[in-house]
């Protein structure tokens, strides 16, 4: 066999057992959404968009509500933290009404926002150790409202986002879970301004 032909053998043998070179660290992305169906295009998908993630923020947040109200002493915060409980089941119930009047699924989302809240709220004020009541309580109405601060948001902007779509009906729906939000959280900062914060001192 002669040199240049031997050569043009190696040379075929490399580049048959040559594989592309991976990055180890490289992962793929979960989508959040249903990506290829939704394409924001328009306010209207925006809120669509939000509709969606504020049906999951809700989901999320009623079941840590009820942790926190398990682990709340105070009778009036228990109450409150139920009440809060309510509110929010109704608020998952109108986001899936309106989202389905629009022929997409309330689970269809996943908020990531609300996630690392809920994050929050286990962490500071189940998983902690507190060596008295009124503390922990006070943790309690912290997170809560942290988690209300973001429904309020939501819903402010899916109000706005409606009025401006002329979906009267709908926006009307979203601002009654405005105003239910708002009265929640005005509800815990009395409990907290009321005593609640003074006896953890």
């Amino acid at each position: 066999m002669s040199v240049s032909l031997r050569l043009r053998l190696i040379a075929m043998s490399e580049v048959c057992t040559e594989r592309p070179v991976l990055s180890p660290t490289k992962k793929t992305k979960k989508p959040t959404r249903d990506q290829k169906n939704m394409s924001m295009d328009s306010l209207k998908d925006v809120y669509i968009d939000q509709l969606l993630d504020l049906h999951s923020a809700n989901n999320q947040s009623a079941k840590v509500t009820a942790k926190l109200r398990e682990a709340a002493t105070d009778t009036e915060l228990k109450e409150a933290l139920q009440r809060g409980e309510d509110g929010i089941k109704e608020g998952m119930k109108v986001m899936k009404s309106i989202s389905e009047s629009h022929g997409k699924q309330g689970e269809s989302e996943h908020c990531k926002g609300m996630e690392g809240l809920v994050r929050e709220a286990e962490a500071h004020a189940l998983d902690e150790t507190f060596g008295d009541d009124d503390t922990r309580d006070a943790m309690i109405i912290t997170q809560y409202q942290r988690m209300a601060h973001y429904a309020i948001a939501g819903y402010g902007c899916l109000a706005a986002f409606a009025n401006r779509l002329g979906l009267e009906d709908e926006r009307q729906q979203i601002q009654e879970c405005l105003d239910a939000c708002y009265s929640g959280d005005k509800g815990m900062s009395e409990l907290a301004e009321g005593g609640i914060n003074k006896a953890a001192v």
